[in-house]
């Protein structure tokens, strides 16, 4: 993916919003839910919003590539998350949860 210059992408293929330190991905996935510019606004209020209105545009141009972005960044996400099993922290809460009936994220 070609990047315009109000993206960035780091020596690890990470791409953000040139300027700041929030991902592409992050944008995307609201983008994907469904969100306006109004509510990415909200969510990240340091975007000037004809910033965020840029970036959604080029989401909805080149869809292809997004969508190849984010796929790749969800398999990043997942093989990390995979390389470090949870803290015992995380496994007490998770046994908390569970001994309550409270669905467990895995």
């Amino acid at each position: 993916m070609t990047l315009p210059d109000f993206l960035t992408r780091d020596e690890y293929g990470f791409v953000r919003i040139a300027g700041h330190r929030i991902g592409f991905h992050h944008v995307i996935r609201l983008y994907k839910a469904g969100r306006s510019a109004e509510d990415v606004a909200h969510k990240f209020p340091t975007l000037a919003r004809p910033l965020i209105e840029t970036v959604l545009t080029f989401c909805q141009e080149n869809l292809d590539d997004v969508e190849a972005y984010s796929a790749w960044q969800q398999q990043d996400y997942e093989r990390l998350a995979a390389s470090h099993p949870p803290s015992p922290a995380v496994l007490e809460i998770r046994r908390r949860l569970a001994a309550r009936g409270t669905p467990v994220p895995e």
